[in-house]
């Protein structure tokens, strides 16, 4: 392909398509109290799950460095690549991004990135239509815009068992957190503008379920979709939601992915969490 499309690992695609369309991946570094390893290389989740359930173990993350974002991208173009897109994690929600621009200063114009505004696969289909359009032989122009554009279609919600841990990773105020903790809501966030927002708070997991899947539904409006399903520890959850929205959907669900998200992802919203991205495809 004549334009190389990289991303970083919290887009939690699934290995064909990245073998597919040689999507290269680069992993954030993560630190267990002072152990840093890279997300899904040498931190799994299972590790924060364990971690953040012994409140003594300290969980941080870290974003891609510029150094390193170059280096990528000029093994791509040693490799034949003509031009690269780099699609990545939001801005509000890590440094990544604006390394990747730093980065990119490097190559006078070859380089191109792009803000995903979201994370998981609200950051992995706009990596796959980037993708597919290189494997069509698509320029550089035209790859950036159909990630950009993908990036408009694509709506990312989930619902956490507490407020607490984005309380402590500084992701959400100290005070709704608290309000939460005590009510024993759970809350359905939604990411807005590439920031993580409060859209509703219910009582109960049950009822939280039923109201994300009325809200996913929403967010695919009329036309065919593909979803991605995300969990951390609640893998019965994440199946029973991926059902549910299989039969809301119907016929105009495409595509199905489902996986448990990684480190730096964890590490902010905690164990329980379950989500779903939906992508409103234009073809």
């Amino acid at each position: 392909m004549p334009v190389a499309v990289v991303t970083d690992s919290t887009a939690y695609l699934p290995a064909e398509p990245v073998e597919r369309y040689a999507i290269s991946v680069l992993s954030l570094p993560v630190s267990l109290s002072g152990a840093e390893g890279r997300e899904g290389v040498d931190v799994a989740p299972a590790d924060v799950t364990i971690a953040m359930a012994q409140r003594r173990v300290r969980v941080t993350t870290s974003r891609l460095t510029p150094t390193e974002l170059a280096e990528c991208y000029r093994r791509r173009f040693d490799e034949g690549a003509t031009g690269v897109v780099s699609v990545h994690i939001s801005s509000k929600l890590s440094g990544t991004y604006d390394a990747a621009v730093l980065a990119a200063a490097e190559f006078g114009g070859k380089v191109r990135v792009v803000d995903s505004l979201s994370t998981g696969m609200g950051l992995g289909f706009p990596v796959l239509a980037a993708a597919r359009a290189a494997s069509r032989g698509r320029g550089v122009d035209v790859v950036e815009r159909e990630a950009v554009s993908a990036v408009t279609r694509t709506t990312t919600m989930f619902y956490v068992d507490t407020l607490e841990f984005l309380r402590r990773g500084g992701r959400i105020g100290a005070a709704s957190a608290l309000v939460g903790t005590a009510l024993a809501v759970k809350p359905i966030l939604h990411v807005d503008e590439g920031a993580l927002v409060v859209r509703e708070k219910v009582r109960t997991s049950s009822r939280a379920m039923a109201r994300l899947v009325d809200l996913v539904e929403a967010a695919g409006h009329e036309g065919a979709v593909d979803v991605a399903v995300h969990h951390l520890a609640a893998q019965a959850a994440a199946a029973d939601l991926e059902g549910r929205l299989r039969e809301r959907f119907g016929r105009r669900l495409r595509r199905v992915y489902t996986s448990e998200v990684g480190a730096v992802v964890g590490a902010h919203v905690g164990p329980g969490l379950v989500g779903a991205v939906v992508y409103r495809r234009v073809d």
